[in-house]
């Protein structure tokens, strides 16, 4: 399946920006290898239930890594689930792993108004207390230590939610996120997503650059994360590192260029920026900027894989 981007033009010399994610295919919720399910936690902040896949090793006091979708999440799967082999390689190890469905174009935050088309979206507050009730009610998650992961539009979220619940998540990780969310070029990039999806940004932060903006910036935040692993990754999208990307190569492809090599582009300038500072605020992060890489799952999963190994396994003590 193709990803599709929201990349809409540059704003006063900035790159605009989109979050991208896998469009899906049904998923049947229900019981299915004891080790992994796909259960419905019921939000009454949002008056709805979320199917939420659970890869678990069973038993209680674990662990718990929240794994999040991109801007185009299916209400009945994952990316995660659809693109990657998230579910075998989680298996066996010692952490309870969540992964909500839904999200599309909300940038998993509570939004200051409900949407005519994406409805009411608060999910700060499921992720933080309804969710993580659940895990520890359902699946023995201690809910003392957490991390949370995200790609594209999600790392952005990712980072957002553990700057501002600090005590919460001990790790975060972020690929090819848009950490600088109220960064001229940035801002009406994410705008411009949020409408690509149906929605309305005014609805989400209010009006840019007053309203929610700053709060919701993880740049202008970087301080609350001092004594968190952090890990941010992206490619440059350089056209450089395979001929498909190219346009002076034979093999160019012009589509998969316009969807993959700009969301990258800018996720490298919004995360570089990013991470300068963090170092300002004294956080030290674990990061992965490459000529290679574009926006696409094969790039995350190989950073997914490097993260937990190197950031979020030791931020949970597993």
């Amino acid at each position: 399946m193709r990803a599709k981007s929201a990349w809409r033009r540059i704003v006063a010399g900035s790159l605009a920006l989109v979050a991208g994610a896998a469009v899906s295919v049904a998923a049947n919720p229900g019981t299915a290898a004891a080790d992994s399910q796909t259960v419905r936690v019921y939000s009454a902040s949002m008056n709805k239930s979320i199917p939420v896949k659970v890869i678990t090793p069973g038993g209680d006091n674990k662990a718990t890594l929240y794994l999040l979708d991109g801007l185009r999440a299916p209400n009945n799967n994952s990316g995660w689930l659809i693109e990657t082999d998230v579910e075998r390689f989680f298996a066996g190890k010692n952490v309870n792993v969540a992964i909500p469905f839904g999200g599309g174009g909300s940038f998993y935050t509570d939004w200051q108004q409900d949407d005519p088309t994406l409805g009411r979206q608060k999910w700060e507050t499921f992720l933080t207390r309804e969710l993580p009730a659940y895990m520890k009610a359902n699946f023995g998650s201690d809910n003392r230590r957490n991390a949370i992961a995200g790609l594209s539009m999600s790392g952005t979220s990712a980072l957002n939610l553990a700057s501002k619940h600090p005590d919460f998540y001990q790790g975060v990780a972020s690929y090819s996120g848009y950490p600088t969310v109220s960064t001229p070029g940035f801002a009406q990039g994410i705008a411009a997503s949020v409408i690509e999806m149906g929605g309305n940004p005014v609805n989400m932060w209010g009006v840019w650059p007053a309203g929610a903006w700053t709060q919701n910036d993880p740049s202008l935040n970087t301080g609350n994360l001092r004594g968190t692993r952090v890990y941010v990754s992206s490619g440059t999208g350089s056209p450089s590192t395979n001929p498909i990307f190219n346009p002076a190569s034979s093999a160019f492809d012009p589509v998969k260029f316009s969807q993959m090599v700009p969301l990258e582009t800018a996720a490298s300038i919004s995360s570089q920026l990013y991470i300068t500072s963090l170092r300002a605020a004294g956080v030290n992060p674990q990061t992965h900027i490459t000529p290679d890489g574009v926006h696409w799952w094969t790039y995350w999963e190989d950073r997914l894989k490097e993260s937990w190994y190197d950031t979020l396994a030791p931020s949970l003590g597993v």
